[in-house]
């Protein structure tokens, strides 16, 4: 409705949400997305919600209603809906220059790359720009094959690196597999899940065998030579899952001693999400040689960058061209939003923020021991694994329970993700930006839609 409540906007914005648009109806919408899109193109919720505008972390549906977003597009909206320091610099890039494609150099490409060289951690330099995290996991194989001159490449269980064949071979969750495997030179070791260990063994006195496993791994499914390791540092579409703090050094070191690189996926976990670092992987103390990033780098422009060392950059000899990477917008869009990070220091406020929404969530799982079965996370990305009855370790997924509480904090305007294998965990990830009365506020709704499915 037109009169409905402005959402508050960030600093520095001069205006208020839109009112919502009056083209069509939620229910039209709903009817032409089911009419027209892929059936396979899913949505929350029992009836989705059309979302129409959006500023700082409130969006607004097209009959008013307000929301306070707490999974950011998938973690994408870093420094929240349509920040004025970024639709700025965007709409000015437009009215200058849209598009040319990777076959001429501009000043937003150059910038955005050097910047990232500054930024992310050890001797990684030179980066190739393309139009999604799929394409970037796709290039960095790519470049650790070429420069190893070895094919293989060892993938986690529970891992997600995106939609296209290859990427699809990486992932090690079925339900995002379309055909079945079709890249053989692609082994997945065990995930570094500890509360489903799938060794059934419990940290710390396990020893981190998930990690050491790998060694067998290679040693007994490839040619005993490795092009690389792809890992996310907390897996994203895995159920938010973290690993041990020895995981990674031990498991890196096992990789290069059998001449595999490191290709560590930030696509979830970059620019400040995890608190206190810019990149996730610098909390593990391992130094990557490929990295890749994509969703937050640009507050939701489309963007995915593959950075590696010179020596792994340079060895890649063949012609290759993006018509979309690293357009002049995009680049524009991410030069913004990380200019804001770094000056804002949205890492520090990632992990003052996160670790009060940690402390609140686990005052949840006290009062809800039953159903919470574990809290995880680090810094604003937090999940939330829900199970039967962990009171007596029944720790049965209870998918139902995720699907009941979204239900819940929906009704109340609150908006969420979920995730894990078995899609009984709840993954929940707001702006690096959130202030202190949006996480209350957000564990305010929590607790009542806790309480209102029995759980």
């Amino acid at each position: 409705m037109s009169d409905a409540r402005p959402v508050s906007a960030p600093p520095g914005a001069s205006t208020p949400v839109p009112a919502p648009s009056a083209r069509k109806s939620s229910d039209e919408v709903r009817a032409k997305h089911k009419q027209y899109l892929l059936g396979a193109v899913a949505n929350y919720y029992a009836e989705p919600i059309v979302l129409d505008s959006g500023r700082g972390l409130r969006v607004r549906d097209l009959d008013g209603k307000e929301y306070l977003d707490f999974f950011g597009g998938i973690l994408t909206v870093s420094i929240g809906h349509c920040d004025p320091r970024v639709t700025g610099p965007l709409k000015a890039q437009i009215d200058r220059l849209g598009h040319v494609s990777t076959l001429y150099p501009t000043v937003p490409i150059v910038e955005l790359a050097e910047r990232l060289a500054r930024i992310t951690p050890g001797r990684l330099q030179k980066s190739m720009f393309t139009g999604s995290g799929t394409e970037a996991d796709e290039t960095a194989v790519v470049l650790a094959q070429v420069y190893t001159g070895a094919q293989e490449i060892i993938a986690l269980r529970h891992g997600y690196s995106g939609r296209s064949i290859l990427a699809q071979s990486l992932t090690g969750h079925s339900a995002y597999r379309a055909v079945p495997t079709q890249i053989a030179a692609i082994k997945h070791a065990p995930a570094p899940y500890c509360y489903r260990c799938p060794l059934k063994l419990s940290y710390p006195s396990c020893g981190v065998a998930c990690a050491k496993d790998l060694k067998e791994l290679i040693q007994t499914t490839t040619t005993g030579r490795i092009a690389g390791f792809l890992a996310e540092p907390i897996m994203g579409v895995g159920g938010f899952v973290m690993p041990p703090k020895e995981y990674f050094q031990i498991a890196v070191d096992i990789v290069r001693a059998h001449g595999g690189v490191f290709i560590c996926d930030e696509v979830q976990t970059g620019f400040g999400r995890l608190g206190g670092k810019m990149f996730g992987i610098e909390h593990w103390g391992v130094e990557p040689e490929i990295m890749t990033m994509a969703k937050g780098v640009a507050n939701g422009m489309p963007l995915g960058v593959t950075i590696a060392t010179p020596e792994i950059a340079d060895a890649f000899k063949s012609a290759t061209i993006s018509t979309f990477g690293g357009n002049p917008m995009s680049c524009a869009a991410a030069n913004a939003t990380l200019e804001v990070i770094e000056k804002e220091d949205l890492p520090r406020n990632a992990e003052v923020q996160g670790a009060r929404f940690r402390a609140g969530l686990e005052e949840l799982q006290r009062r809800h021991p039953r159903t919470v079965g574990e809290v995880r996370g680090m810094g604003l990305m937090q999940g939330i694994e829900l199970v039967v009855d962990e009171t007596i370790q029944d720790r049965t997924p209870n998918a139902k329970a995720a699907l009941a509480l979204m239900e819940e904090t929906k009704k109340r305007g609150l908006l969420i993700g979920k995730g894990g294998m078995f899609g009984n965990v709840l993954r929940i990830a707001p702006s690096l930006t959130v202030s202190s009365s949006e996480i209350d506020e957000a564990l305010r709704i929590l607790g009542e839609s806790l309480a209102a499915i029995g759980a």
